[in-house]
């Protein structure tokens, strides 16, 4: 393909390799000519996997920005998405930054001014939106299917997950555990098919229970108590303007068997919709009786055009390139990122104070 996108990678770790790079590569539409990383053997490791011939390696991501790339990825610890995305929108570079969009809406609002002080493409890494289950739940509630949607639940809980690689138990780096690693989805998710991105007030309440335990039964290995400083479960109660209300639950660690990552559950006036158990369930009454319909979301038998997919992932990809090339508009936009790091973030405070926080105050 002649037109190909010239691209950066900017932190060559688990959700470079896990998501993009990979994603990039399925997509086939972009070349991956630059790859930065503090630790210049992932660096060139990645380059090695998914990197044109002469791609170069840094480990400066401002030597990076210099070169003539249409977009960048921002994939580095949450602390620096912020700082690295201004400065790569004003080296001119469109830019997907992973989740969350930053540790803070005043870091997160620094990234909303460069955007529309550059005229660059800024977006944020939400794949769940490009879910078929996602996607036909947001067309259902776009065709006014489930009425008013007054209450929702948004559900990140994981029994015993913890993230043990990398810095995800450090508060400093990450900003948070689980509420901002794993609870942004599912906000985002939620805030996103209700089409409600205004804010209230939150009352929120942070645990830090089970950060001590040795014999721990964790997926990924015993956890180190003394480098887990972030909350091992978060939960919120957010208030809307329009008096909808949702519930949100983030853990990694928990003792419970009610799982679910990424999920949301919608109630409206003509109907609900829950993502129970992986499937999406839309209920409600017809003709005086109760109803319960499961979509079927299984792939099609045929792709019926070159390089069709219902990878989330490479979806992801595909709206944002063609975005970069001016053909299409993005599906998470920053502004609706920003009220997410608003919610988070006020979870956060709420829990610090015991009170409220309160919007547009």
């Amino acid at each position: 393909m002649a037109n190909k996108l010239k691209a950066g990678i900017i932190g060559c770790g688990g959700i470079a390799n896990g998501k993009h790079m990979p994603s990039i590569k399925a997509l086939g539409e972009t070349e991956l000519v630059a790859f930065c990383d503090l630790i210049i053997e992932r660096a060139e490791k990645a380059k090695a996997q998914y990197g044109t011939e002469d791609a170069q390696v840094f480990t400066d991501y401002k030597e990076l920005l210099k070169l003539d790339l249409d977009c960048v990825y921002v994939c580095t610890p949450n602390r620096s998405h912020s700082y690295i995305t201004v400065d790569a929108l004003h080296a001119g570079k469109n830019v997907m930054c992973e989740k969350p969009m930053a540790i803070n809406p005043a870091e997160a609002q620094k990234m909303l001014d460069a955007a529309k002080e550059t005229g660059k493409i800024l977006t944020i890494g939400y794949q769940g939106r490009y879910r078929p289950d996602s996607q036909y739940l947001k067309k259902e509630c776009e065709a006014g299917e489930l009425g008013d949607i007054y209450y929702a639940r948004a559900n990140a809980i994981r029994r015993r997950a913890v993230p043990t690689w990398g810095v995800f138990l450090n508060e400093y780096e990450q900003g948070g555990g689980p509420l901002i690693d794993i609870g942004t989805h599912a906000l985002d998710l939620t805030l996103w098919t209700m089409n409600n991105y205004k804010p209230k007030y939150v009352v929120g309440t942070v645990y830090h229970k089970l950060n001590n335990d040795r014999e721990t039964g964790n997926a990924w290995g015993d956890w180190d108590p003394e480098k887990f400083t972030t909350e091992d479960s978060a939960f919120g109660f957010i208030v809307m303007e329009n008096g909808a209300t949702i519930d949100l639950s983030a853990s990694w660690a928990l003792n419970t068997l009610d799982v679910e990552e990424a999920r949301t559950m919608l109630c409206g006036t003509k109907a609900g919709a829950d993502m129970h158990n992986g499937e999406l369930h839309i209920n409600g009454v017809k003709h005086g009786k109760q109803y319960v319909t499961t979509p079927n979301m299984k792939k099609k038998g045929v792709d019926f055009y070159e390089g069709s997919s219902d990878d989330p992932k490479v979806m992801e990809q595909r709206v944002f390139v063609d975005a970069v090339r001016g053909e299409g508009e993005l599906t998470v936009k920053p502004e609706q990122a920003f009220v997410v790091t608003q919610i988070l973030d006020a979870i956060y405070q709420s829990a610090k104070t015991g009170k409220p926080v309160y919007f547009n105050d």
